[in-house]
């Protein structure tokens, strides 16, 4: 099992780079960043002072979207970043839910997801792709390689990414729920006439290396409310009680009440009061290096590929330290 880090990109960026310099020391061999532009600062000027201060770590947005930037920038921006420092990025994607919201702009729709996961990878990679019914290429890259993984949760979205990409991002750390997505991913992608074992499987959630659980959940319960967005918007489409999605997904955000992405992400967030224990129990990991272990060793049984950890709390230094230590070491 391969490892991630997930920062947001707050100033200092030179904070970031540390950080990530700290988790490849300590066996890490992904550098995540989220992708806001409002929000925070911009990720790809800071993809360039990781991967300079690292060697062998690959870096990219957890995750970017098709509509914040043209796509052939994004392209260019990932192929001159692998051009400087040797094919070390990943394209994390999806339909973009803070990024666009907070610029007062609607998520994108799966069908313009769908087409961007394509047009860039080939950009990227030096072929020819049709950008608003324009073929262009970028005619400078050579043997380039961009993976292309994207994260979801409706049934729509999840066959959409055994369709066409190369990885699966499931934001959140639920054995039940991987299970159920990572077969659904799979599933699709065999429908597509694709080998459904060379999709990448990414899970991502907060882990928190302590004794004192209370104050983990606490630290995390931040999590249960960004995933809630996401499942708002599973709700108001499918409906409360759906067969299409499971309600262990669903269920807990009766008392959801609105949200301020002004928090979005942070373990002060106001919005989150509605997210129970057990949700933070389930989709994070918690406790002592010894529960992790046991929780990762299940999600692996089940196909997971890499653990990213979101280490957003007030034991960041700790818990990437833990992992290189403890925990890293016993999934290898």
């Amino acid at each position: 099992m391969d490892f991630g880090l997930v920062l947001q990109t707050d100033p200092p960026a030179s904070q970031v780079v540390g950080l990530m310099r700290r988790a490849e020391r300590n066996g890490f061999r992904y550098g995540w960043t989220f992708d806001s532009a409002v929000l925070w600062q911009e990720p790809f000027v800071i993809y360039s002072q990781i991967l300079a201060n690292t060697t062998k770590l690959h870096v990219g947005p957890m995750v970017t979207n098709p509509g914040t930037r043209t796509w052939e920038v994004t392209a260019s921006t990932f192929a001159t970043l692998n051009d400087m420092y040797g094919n070390r990025t990943v394209c994390g994607i999806g339909r973009g839910d803070s990024a666009m919201r907070v610029a007062g702009r609607k998520p994108n729709t799966l069908a313009r997801l769908g087409e961007a996961i394509e047009v860039i990878r080939d950009l990227a990679e030096g072929r020819e792709a049709e950008v608003d019914g324009n073929p262009i290429r970028l005619p400078w890259v050579k043997n380039g390689k961009l993976p292309v993984w994207m994260a979801a949760y409706g049934p729509k979205a999840l066959a959409l990414a055994g369709q066409k990409a190369d990885g699966f991002i499931l934001q959140l750390a639920d054995p039940f729920l991987t299970e159920w997505m990572v077969k659904a991913v799979r599933q699709a992608a065999t429908d597509a006439g694709r080998d459904p074992d060379a999709l990448t499987i990414c899970v991502a959630a907060p882990a928190y290396v302590g004794d004192d659980l209370a104050h983990a959940r606490d630290q995390c319960r931040w999590f249960g409310g960004m995933v809630g967005n996401h499942v708002a918007d599973l709700v108001a489409k499918y409906g409360e009680h759906s067969d299409m999605v499971p309600e262990e997904l669903t269920a807990y955000i009766k008392d959801r009440h609105g949200y301020d992405y002004s928090h979005h992400g942070r373990a002060d967030n106001p919005d989150t009061t509605f997210v129970p224990d057990e949700i933070v129990d389930r989709f994070c990991l918690l406790g002592p290096a010894e529960a992790h272990i046991e929780k990762l060793r299940h999600l692996k049984s089940l196909g997971v590929d890499q653990f990213a950890v979101y280490d957003m709390h007030d034991n960041r230094e700790a818990t990437i330290d833990a992992y290189g230590t403890d925990i890293i070491p016993a999934l290898r």
